[in-house]
Order: C-alpha cells, then sequence, then structure tokens
C-alpha cells in the first residue's frame, strides 16, 4: 500500500513539473496577441506572407505555415525561436527584425530539441508553438 501511495504521489509531482514547464492558456494568449502585433504586417494574419508590409520586401516574407514542410517534416523549434529572438546567423539580407528585448521576461526551463533545458522567455516559447500549430 505505501508503495502505491509513493508512487502516485512521484506520479502527480511530475505531472505538476510537467504543467508547469508548458505554456498555460494565457500564454497561448498572449502568443496571439504577440503574432498579431508582431509579425501580422508581415507575414500576414494566416502567416503565408501576405501582409500589408510585405509588398516589396527583398527577400518576401517567410510563409511560416510551410516552415516544417521546408525542413524535410520537422518543425525546427530552436531554429524558430532563433530568428523571433533575432538570431539569425549567416542572414544579413534578413529584414527580419529582432524582437528578442519584447519578449524577455518571466522563463522557464525548455528543451527545443537540442537535449539541454535552458531557461526561455515564456512569451518566446509561446510564439513558437503558436507559429507551430500553423504548419500544413
Amino acid at each position: 500500500m505505501k508503495a502505491t501511495y509513493g508512487a502516485g504521489l512521484a506520479g502527480l509531482a511530475m505531472a505538476g513539473l510537467i504543467a508547469a514547464c508548458t505554456p498555460q492558456m494565457s500564454d497561448r494568449v498572449q502568443a496571439r496577441n504577440d503574432f498579431n502585433a508582431l509579425c501580422v504586417d508581415c507575414h500576414g494574419p494566416d502567416g503565408r506572407g501576405g501582409g500589408p508590409a510585405a509588398a516589396g520586401m527583398t527577400p518576401a516574407p517567410v510563409d511560416l505555415t510551410r516552415v516544417a514542410a521546408n525542413n524535410s517534416g520537422v518543425f525546427p523549434r530552436l531554429q524558430v525561436m532563433g530568428h523571433i529572438y533575432g538570431f539569425t546567423p549567416g542572414r544579413s539580407e534578413s529584414p527580419m527584425p529582432e524582437f528578442g528585448d519584447l519578449l524577455d521576461g518571466p522563463t522557464i526551463p525548455y528543451d527545443a530539441g537540442d537535449g539541454i533545458m535552458t531557461p526561455t522567455p515564456v512569451r518566446l516559447v509561446a510564439l513558437m508553438e503558436y507559429v507551430e500549430a500553423m504548419q500544413r
């Protein structure tokens, strides 16, 4: 009986830890608001690159709904967060603004697929996941 009770508590603790490291509903609302405020002008409300500021941009804004398709079906979380934050190595021609300062704030430990838990701004993770959910 004691072993079952202990295992149950450990399971609840683990579930609580996982929930604490996952963006909550308010983070999703914030991500939608951030997307509308920071991304729509270039990428459009559907993320396909047809925002009002996109006309005449060279290079044209990326179709955010095709990021995974253009990466062999894998959504590159770490790379997408890097682009949002403003880290675009080798792409000095990119008109993509740097949003790192705007997304600073509370952090969560986040593993973007490289096996390293890194303190990452909650809003940055939520915005990346918002773009990930747009994939077609």
